[in-house]
């Protein structure tokens, strides 16, 4: 680990294979310590923790061993940092995005009794701001962590699969450059880790996969002490989705007495949209649902159905 001064305090962790850990635990010793103000940069491997590669086939999505899936980095011990308090999480920046992948994993997504069988995408990621999908699709590059988080109150071993009131596997993609994530501190030091990270996502991550891709992160940590939430909390500082918005959105909607239903329902409807309209394979579609159309509560007032809406932004087509 080497440690590089700059105004504020800059740790860089190395070696990722060393400082990887999976699911959460309360007892596991941190690997540095850093007071309020510090950043830290990460070095983060993909979500299968390099079982998928550039040159893997969908068939390598059978094997994956789902114990070591989602590898987060850390902990990291922020000094004074007790229960009630709560940890501001700036996201400074991302860098080395060289390749990811997408998958349909069988039994997995939210679409997964009609999905079945395996299917992957690789993607080249050193365009910077756009990778492609299909000729004529191309994808805008928005990269975040897709877990991240601190340790929880209860003693025991947690799995990763789940968010939870400490944060982990939110797959939130907006918690991209600038962003600050609030997230509740249940232990002394917080004990804060980092993974998953993604290249661009849709809101729902629907086929159970983002772009996947091993990248760095950095951010700074900022104590608040006696601020206490319950659960995490973020702010952006800017438009969300500028890009996907320049150009509008195609919207297919699902209702209901069930959100998750009419989710699957918004997102069955788009990909019949995707089907008939760009002759795009239903694997595909269902693939593109994942990384780049958002689902939307647009109501959930009106018992006894409610309304969800699937956002296609039309600027992904050329």
């Amino acid at each position: 680990m080497s440690i590089h001064h700059h105004q504020h305090t800059h740790h860089t962790i190395h070696d990722m294979k060393a400082h990887l850990h999976y699911g959460w635990n309360r007892d596991f010793p941190p690997i540095l310590e850093v007071e309020s103000g510090h950043s830290v940069g990460f070095e983060i491997l993909e979500c299968s923790g390099g079982q998928i590669t550039k040159t893997s086939t969908a068939s390598d999505l059978t094997k994956l061993d789902f114990a070591t899936l989602n590898p987060v980095s850390g902990p990291v011990y922020v000094k004074g940092a007790e229960p009630g308090d709560t940890l501001e999480v700036e996201i400074l920046d991302f860098r080395a995005l060289e390749w990811g992948w997408t998958g349909v994993i069988p039994g997995f997504g939210l679409l997964a009794d009609e999905f079945p069988e395996p299917l992957i995408k690789i993607y080249d990621l050193t365009g910077r701001h756009k990778t492609e999908f299909l000729p004529g699709i191309e994808l805008f590059i928005k990269p975040f962590p897709g877990t991240i988080g601190v340790a929880l109150p209860e003693t025991g071993h947690f799995s990763i699969v789940p968010p939870r009131k400490n944060g982990g596997n939110l797959d939130i993609r907006h918690l991209t450059r600038g962003t600050k994530l609030y997230l509740p501190v249940w232990v002394e030091g917080a004990l804060f880790s980092v993974g998953d990270t993604h290249a661009a996502q849709g809101d729902g991550e629907v086929c159970g996969t983002a772009i996947e891709a091993s990248m760095e992160i950095n951010v700074r940590f900022k104590l608040h002490k006696g601020k206490t939430i319950a659960e995490p909390r973020y702010e952006l500082f800017a438009p969300p989705t500028p890009e996907a918005d320049s150009r509008g959105y195609y919207v297919t909607t699902g209702h209901g007495t069930d959100l998750y239903k009419a989710s699957q329902n918004a997102i069955r409807y788009m990909i019949e949209h995707l089907v008939d309209t760009y002759g795009l394979t239903p694997g595909d579609a269902y693939m593109l649902c994942s990384v780049a159309v958002d689902l939307r509560i647009s109501e959930i007032v009106d018992a006894p159905n409610w309304v969800v809406s699937a956002f296609l932004p039309k600027a992904i087509f050329k």
